[in-house]
């Protein structure tokens, strides 16, 4: 990507942030409240993920879980998801405030999803290039695996098969995202995340 391109991209950036945190935030104060309540704590949380240039950052989401101890790959039928944080999952409503760390230049509105310490942070060789990329709230990887969380849940081993299996293919077609990125691709993945 050009200066250009990064540029363009930071500039969409705020301004669809900016509009959905103005149209989009009694959707938030209604999920976080339903949250709290579903959840007896703070239906609001921030947690740890790898961002540009491999560093930490805390990402803003909807609290969906009553308690987040063990793995950190969640599968569809994940006893720690509440009855209404699988609603605000399925509707990816708990994603909405993530739009503050798109605001804020912690993320962008595409490219890859932030992922936990023990990810994007061990990349290694030419893979490292994704650390230029701020991480999105979709992209073509998300796409492709709508579904994740389901096809999780089908496996003997869903750690291993995410690590061995799903993160390898997610670190390509982010890859190929990045060497074939154009603003009409990013509006296209953007679009089809909410209207598939």
């Amino acid at each position: 990507m050009t200066w250009r391109d990064k540029a363009i991209k930071r500039g969409a950036d705020i301004l669809v942030s900016t509009v959905s945190l103005l149209v989009l935030w009694p959707v938030i104060v209604l999920g976080w409240l339903v949250a709290t309540i579903d959840t007896g704590a703070n239906g609001m949380f921030r947690q740890q993920r790898i961002g540009r240039g491999g560093r930490v950052f805390n990402v803003c989401k909807l609290r969906t879980m009553k308690a987040v101890e063990g793995t950190t790959v969640t599968t569809a039928n994940d006893a720690r998801i509440t009855k209404a944080g699988a609603i605000l999952r399925k509707l990816k409503l708990d994603e909405l405030p993530q739009f503050w760390n798109v605001f804020w230049g912690d993320m962008s509105l595409v490219g890859p999803r932030p992922d936990v310490p023990g990810y994007m942070d061990k990349l290694s060789g030419d893979d490292q290039r994704l650390w230029d990329l701020r991480p999105g709230i979709t992209g073509p990887a998300t796409l492709k695996y709508r579904n994740e969380e389901q096809l999780l849940a089908e496996q003997s081993d869903p750690e291993t098969y995410n690590d061995t299996v799903i993160w390898p293919d997610k670190v390509r077609i982010n890859l190929e995202y990045m060497d074939n990125w154009s603003f009409r691709r990013d509006m296209s993945i953007f679009i089809k995340t909410f209207f598939p």
